[in-house]
């Protein structure tokens, strides 16, 4: 590991990725990161750090990585958890082997020295406590302070980050002050019939192409009835169709229905009829601003 002198404190920093993904398909969430990262007129103009939302399993840690890779730089990536702390974000203390303590950057704290990305994956699953942590990081102070290491950290001018967001009942409500430093909101949505061919493609180039026309045509009939299936979930439906018919020297396509129950449960044989048990979405408090009275009765 790299150590650097923060200070006078000696901080061990974390390796960046090996490898960086390609960015295949939709090319406007992509165009609207790196506008993001572009660097301003000057010291009053830093970059935009984006959150970067949609269904689990679409691509958004994949966006940001790319993001990184086409921009040149290297890129750390954060795992938030409901349990990540202040410091598991800036500078932990490890026992050494001479029963001496170091200090050990994060990744984020990595990226922030090394003027690298940084992409806090699942960030909407860190507590208020965690994200006050970062608030001078991610406006015009660009820093962040270490309580364990005693130490102020100016961030590199290279550094950039961004945040992935998944939305589900495990995840917290942000405050205000953390979503208006989380700017912009890039979505990322379900690829079209083209792109996802072209990702499975990618990702099982050893699956026969009807296999993957196959599953194609599964995941737009899912996208078609609003059914959380992505195309992570189709990479590991021809992977496992691929495996199955080899170990039983069968045909890939008649293995598909075995993978479908084996991945997503016996239930998604039938996207029809899970569709129509699918509870109905529940109306929220910002529903009121998009409620048209006269539709009500098309409503129900």
């Amino acid at each position: 590991m790299k150590t650097i002198l923060l200070d006078g404190v000696s901080v061990e920093l974390l390796p960046s990725e090996p490898k960086l993904p390609e960015w295949i398909g939709q090319t406007e969430p992509l165009h609207q990161l790196l506008a993001c990262w572009m660097d301003g007129l000057d010291d009053t103009d830093p970059p935009l750090s984006p959150r970067i939302t949609g269904v689990p399993g679409v691509g958004k840690t994949t966006l940001a990585m790319a993001g990184a890779r086409v921009r040149n730089q290297l890129c750390w990536v954060q795992q938030c958890t409901s349990d990540t702390r202040p410091e598991d974000l800036v500078i932990t203390p490890v026992l050494g082997d001479s029963g001496k303590i170091l200090y050990r950057a994060s990744p984020l704290l990595s990226a922030v020295v090394e003027g690298g990305v940084c992409v806090l994956d699942e960030g909407n699953r860190m507590s208020e406590k965690a994200w006050a942590s970062l608030a001078a990081l991610l406006d015009h102070r660009r820093c962040v302070d270490s309580v364990t290491a005693g130490v102020r950290i100016q961030a590199h001018p290279g550094f950039r980050i961004c945040v992935t967001m998944n939305e589900d009942g495990s995840t917290f409500d942000l405050p205000d002050y953390v979503v208006s430093r989380l700017q912009p909101r890039i979505e990322i949505g379900f690829p079209a019939q083209g792109e996802e061919d072209r990702i499975l493609a990618h990702h099982a180039p050893r699956a026969p192409e009807a296999l993957r026309a196959m599953c194609v045509a599964y995941l737009q009939e899912a996208h078609g009835l609003d059914l959380p299936f992505s195309v992570r979930d189709g990479i590991n439906l021809v992977r496992l169709s691929t495996r199955l018919a080899a170990s039983g020297g069968q045909n890939p396509l008649e293995t598909f229905p075995e993978a479908v129950r084996r991945v997503l449960g016996a239930d998604a044989l039938d996207l029809g009829s899970l569709h129509r048990r699918r509870p109905a979405p529940t109306r929220t408090d910002s529903d009121e601003y998009f409620f048209d009275p006269d539709e009500e009765d098309l409503r129900g």
